[in-house]
């Protein structure tokens, strides 16, 4: 749950520290106070889009930051991913903290943090999933859109819509492969039938990788085959065979040197000079040896070289590419035509495309059965929250309709039906007239489908003006429904900004907002109130003006409602909030 939510400088919010607690809060104020400043920064705080107008006049950031307390089950379900994306939970035991924290410049530029650790908006609102449900005053307009009506059906289903989803691309691309090939076929044979001539063309060559250089190499050491021998001839006779040698004149220097060098140590440098070379010419003559006894002239070789280098370069210039790169041009061309004849192979192409369909088929009627078995309970349990919302006798269906072949949304559209009486026939939720009716049908979706998912993590949950439109008893009843969800499992909190006293009167803890103006400056604080003060705000709620009558009346609906809620919990909530100049 939220338990810790700070501002500073958020649109008209110089500094705010608000500490908060399990079960029913509810957040009032006069018109244009700002009441709903809270949730809008919580709301930028779990990654929603931002600007500079979010940031107070005159300051040069607006920083907000947000701590949750995790359930254990929760913590669980987070850990691998937050660690995955390498945020810090080294410091998680039998208690798991988040810390969100979100900048915004006077440039409109943002950053923002996970448990220390940067992070990105996309990050932020995949983590918002998880923490907090936020229930709008419009709430009742996503009802009327197909897909936020599927979406919220196979929520209760536990429709594995992921699966769904890509079970349909899959379906989808394989269909359009095939399409495409049909439509494509005589082109396609055509390229292939140029890519077979090209590679049949190369083929005959059969580049290898690497051969070009050895070719090239090799034709060279073969052109000049006897110009090797007569150098490798004449350097033999220079270095040992001719009568007057290298290696006999060096012989003869040390010969000379050796009969004297005990009586002179300074020529022993130059005869261990003379000894070395004496070794290489040998070594040198050895070499020559060998060429000269493995150089043979073949004309028959230099001349099939020159064919196949002629045919390398011929090929080369037809196709425009170095004759380097014509073994890689051929192994393009076998790819490219192995693609061509899986594009060709439409038997092939017709079995992948009835495959994917049956997969798809698969998720689809798993998708069926759970929405038909979802269906009537979430249709019992609204219509049950209608009663108590005022609508006697109204009943809220779920109806699943088959659709005229594959659809991404599966085999069925899925339409919210209402009967806002006895005896009236359902009809599409968009055509009920009351805007009253339509945000208490909003609010019994919200209360029943939250109900529903008991234990399964999100613990915080916020209605913005949700009872908007309601009124009398009825104002008393959402106020009943949003007291058992706050108590309806431990360390459950429902945050809800109202106008109405009778919602007000049913909270476990009351926060009020506080517009005030400081010269040209206006400023909004937020504060909890309890007692007299409470008394005071619920009894403005009811009438404006806070007479005896109204003061009267706002003790005894408190009174009221903390006897209905038993031993209410401790007013846990905390503000601490900097005192603007009066």
């Amino acid at each position: 749950m939220l338990r810790r939510l700070s501002l500073r400088d958020f649109v008209i919010v110089t500094e705010l520290d608000i500490e908060l607690d399990s079960g029913f809060t509810a957040l009032t104020g006069e018109t244009g106070a700002g009441k709903s400043i809270l949730i809008d920064a919580l709301q930028l705080t779990l990654g929603s889009r931002g600007d500079a107008g979010v940031v107070r006049e005159g300051a040069a950031r607006a920083d907000l930051s947000a701590e949750f307390d995790l359930t254990p089950t929760l913590a669980t379900r987070l850990r691998p991913w937050l660690e995955e994306a390498g945020f810090d939970t080294s410091e998680w035991g039998e208690a798991s903290t988040l810390l969100l924290r979100r900048v915004v410049d006077a440039q409109g530029k943002s950053r923002a943090w996970v448990n220390g650790g940067a992070a990105t908006l996309t990050q932020l609102r995949e983590l918002g999933e998880h923490l907090v449900d936020i229930h709008g005053q419009h709430a009742w307009q996503s009802l009327t859109r197909p897909d936020s009506v599927r979406e919220l059906v196979d929520e209760q289903a536990g429709v594995d819509t992921a699966a769904l989803q890509a079970a349909w691309v899959a379906r989808r691309e394989a269909h359009k492969r095939l399409q495409d090939a049909r439509s494509k076929q005589a082109d396609l044979e055509r390229e292939r039938e140029r890519l077979q001539w090209q590679i049949a063309e190369l083929d005959k060559l059969a580049p290898q990788a690497g051969e070009w250089d050895e070719l090239n190499a090799e034709h060279t050491r073969l052109s000049h085959g006897q110009s090797i021998l007569d150098a490798a001839q004449l350097a033999l006779d220079a270095v040992s065979e001719a009568d007057l040698n290298a290696e006999s004149l060096a012989a003869r220097a040390i010969d000379a040197l050796e009969a004297v060098a005990g009586y002179e140590p300074r020529l022993g440098n130059a005869l261990e000079v003379l000894r070395e070379a004496q070794a290489q010419l040998q070594d040198a003559a050895h070499s020559l040896h060998g060429v000269l006894g493995h150089t043979e002239l073949d004309p028959d070789r230099l001349n099939e070289l020159d064919a196949r280098v002629s045919a390398w370069m011929s090929l080369a210039r037809r196709h425009r590419r170095p004759p380097v790169e014509l073994p890689e041009l051929l192994q393009g061309w076998k790819a490219e035509l192995a693609e061509l004849d899986a594009a060709t192979d439409l038997a092939a192409l017709e079995r992948q495309a009835e495959q994917a369909h049956a997969a798809w088929l698969k998720q689809a009627q798993q998708a069926s059965k759970q929405r038909k078995q979802a269906a009537p309970r979430l249709s019992d349990a609204v219509s049950a929250a209608m009663q108590e919302l005022g609508m006697a006798g109204g009943r809220f269906e779920v109806a699943l309709s088959p659709v005229d072949g594959p659809q991404p949304g599966g085999l069925e559209t899925i339409d919210f039906l209402v009967a806002g009486h006895a005896g009236s026939t359902p009809r599409p939720l968009a055509k009920v007239a009351s805007g009253g009716e339509l945000s208490r049908l909003a609010l019994a979706i919200a209360v029943t489908t939250t109900q529903q998912r008991e234990g399964q993590g999100v613990a915080t949950l916020i209605f913005d003006e949700i009872d908007s439109g309601v009124g009398g008893a009825v104002a008393d009843t959402v106020g009943r429904l949003m007291q058992r969800l706050g108590q309806a499992q431990e360390g459950r909190q429902v945050l809800a900004v109202t106008h109405l006293a009778q919602v007000a009167a049913c909270a476990h803890h009351h926060l009020l907002v506080a517009k005030s103006q400081h010269g040209a400056q206006t400023t909004s604080r937020i504060g909890e109130v309890s007692g007299e003060a409470r008394e005071a705000e619920v009894a403005r709620m009811l009438g404006g003006a806070v007479s005896d009558t109204s003061l009267a009346h706002a003790r005894v609906m408190l009174q009221t409602a903390h006897a209905a809620q038993g031993a209410a919990p401790a007013n846990a909530t905390r503000t601490k909030a900097r005192k603007e100049p009066a």
